[in-house]
């Protein structure tokens, strides 16, 4: 119960650690008296995140003041069930006369049924593995990126294994620098899932080669580079984009800056306004996950240097709607240079 329960004073950065570090997707808000005040979820983070609330405020105006609760020992296991499954709520909280915390229920504490995962197994996955790596340099002189080892196996299998997790088993990778060192690899392991391989000729940007699979695929598909490893929920982000109605969603890094020096606030006449001490700065960071409809490879441009954030932008053009999915910072790992490429070591 401790795990899961939060106190109203706490940041909506907090929140999202404590979400990423419990099995559940939901926070008990109580008071000191340990009454109910009401749940947070990982999509009440979001939305208010999105709303531009900012990751040092507090859960105040983002957490869900009416939730649905159940009284101890006034309930069955059957209703319990109904009420988890009409709803579609991850879990309940079971309070007493006093509306104070007693327990919760979920799908796992009713035990005759566990609430089965969502499976994405026709999904379609696209890893952008083309890349030369320079910033892992020299690893990427001899190797190519996706095969730059992380403890026992290749950054590949690592990002590979995340969507194995949700029964993707549709890869296609799309390969350039030392591509003929990547297919061999996967020929020798011989993988249980399908591995498709798309050949860059030559560098067309983080998106140009998407070219290729214009009417591949008929439903959205996933799209990552190859240098992240993100430990977060790709059946929500999945289920996200597909309830936004988005064409394109991204995924982003909740990232907090801090100035370590007081910065100087000018008025109009050119004098000292205020000392703004060791400010901080909340930013939305892109970390190069994303989903994306078939429709907009259409955008594309054949054989043409070409990045995603072009994409994006020719996407709003034409009237598309693209998302955000906002992630804690500790969930994404850029394997992409050296200093991060030693904490994923540490982390992984």
């Amino acid at each position: 119960m401790k795990d899961i329960t939060v106190k109203l004073d706490i940041t909506i950065r907090q929140s999202m650690k404590v979400l990423e570090k419990t099995a559940e997707k939901c926070l008990l808000v109580v008071d000191e008296n340990n009454k109910l005040l009401g749940t947070l979820t990982d999509g009440d983070l979001r939305r208010s995140i999105l709303n531009g609330v900012k990751f040092s405020e507090d859960i105040s105006a983002s957490y869900n003041s009416e939730p649905t609760v159940l009284i101890k020992e006034k309930y069955t296991s059957e209703e319990a069930k109904q009420l988890l499954l009409n709803l579609k709520l991850d879990l309940i909280p079971v309070v007493d006369e006093n509306h104070k915390v007693v327990e919760y229920v979920n799908w796992l504490g009713l035990r005759d049924e566990i609430q089965p995962k969502i499976k994405l197994g026709n999904v379609p996955v696209v890893i952008m593995a083309g890349g030369k790596g320079t910033r892992m340099e020299p690893f990427t002189k001899i190797l190519p990126k996706p095969l730059v080892p992380i403890q026992d196996k290749p950054i590949i299998e690592h990002i590979i294994e995340r969507f194995l997790d949700i029964g993707c088993s549709d890869f296609h990778l799309m390969v350039n620098y030392k591509g003929k060192i990547i297919k061999a690899y996967f020929e020798e392991v011989d993988p249980a899932y399908q591995v498709h391989f798309v050949d860059e000729h030559e560098p067309l940007g983080t998106a140009g080669s998407l070219h290729f699979l214009d009417d591949k695929f008929n439903q959205p598909f996933f799209v990552t580079n190859c240098d992240i490893i993100i430990k977060t929920n790709y059946s929500d982000l999945y289920e996200f984009h597909q309830k936004g109605d988005y064409d394109i969603t991204l995924v982003a890094s909740a990232k907090e800056y801090i100035i370590p020096y007081g910065t100087c606030q000018v008025n109009k006449d050119g004098h000292l306004d205020y000392i703004n001490e060791k400010p901080t700065y909340d930013f939305l960071v892109n970390v190069g996950l994303y989903v994306l409809n078939p429709d907009v490879l259409k955008l594309v441009p054949e054989n043409k240097l070409y990045h995603i954030t072009q994409l994006i932008e020719d996407a709003k053009k034409q009237g598309k709607k693209v998302g955000i999915f906002p992630i804690d910072d500790d969930v994404w790992v850029d394997v992409g240079e050296w200093t991060e490429y030693q904490k994923a070591v540490e982390r992984l």
